[in-house]
């Protein structure tokens, strides 16, 4: 979701980052893996002991490995399919972790619908990622929505820091959102894989309605 326009501002600044690491003999594998590392052990280390804000900045702070290894693979001359299989499964990971550490802090003091609502979250998170995939291995498109990784995190974090520092509501307010957002999103998704669908075969006639089904 967030625009073109977003996603340069934010290059020009990692950029220069990711050329000078390559310099230094960092790959960007290794970027990839150091920054889901890191934020997995904060997440699951700080959030649950209720250290909200501390685990939110230094989760943070890791996340943006994600743009530095992009960046890299850029100066590079383009990323490798193995790299790509590797950072989608480390974003998987991170996914799964932030909203983990969520449900698990929350379970602990006894905010439930808090933890449902990043339960929830932690499963729509791998279901919209797993429909493009899905979609892309069988030739169809299913990109974009309202929810995806960047603006998760970036919801999820900013609630939990707030909390962290005793803004009142803001977190309970940013998980219900998200949820209703990460649905939102499975849908879109699912959307454009139907219309992706109907685009490169546009004579197939719509389930129940082909002349096996009517007979």
């Amino acid at each position: 979701m967030l625009n073109f326009f977003a996603r340069a501002s934010v290059s020009r600044l990692s950029d220069p980052v990711g050329a000078w690491l390559l310099k230094r003999g960092l790959t960007p594998n290794a970027v990839t893996v150091v920054g889901a590392v890191g934020s997995t052990a904060s997440a699951l280390w700080l959030i649950p002991a209720g250290h909200l804000f501390a685990g939110a900045v230094v989760m943070a702070l890791f996340v943006l490995f994600d743009l530095i290894d992009g960046s890299m693979a850029r100066a590079q001359g383009g990323g490798t399919p193995f790299g790509a299989v590797l950072d989608a499964t480390c974003d998987r990971v991170t996914d799964g972790a932030l909203f983990a550490a969520i449900a698990w802090w929350a379970f602990t003091a006894g905010e439930r619908p808090i933890a449902v609502a990043a339960l929830v979250c932690l499963v729509g998170a791998q279901v919209i990622s797993y429909v493009k995939a899905r979609a892309e291995a069988s030739g169809l498109s299913a990109d974009g929505g309202l929810a995806e990784r960047a603006e998760r995190c970036i919801i999820a974090l900013t609630g939990v820091g707030l909390h962290g520092l005793g803004v009142p509501y803001v977190l309970p307010v940013a998980m219900y959102a998200l949820v209703a957002l990460v649905v939102a999103t499975v849908v879109q998704r699912l959307l454009s894989a139907a219309r992706s669908a109907r685009e490169l075969d546009p004579a197939r006639p719509a389930p129940g309605t082909s002349e096996e089904g009517t007979r």
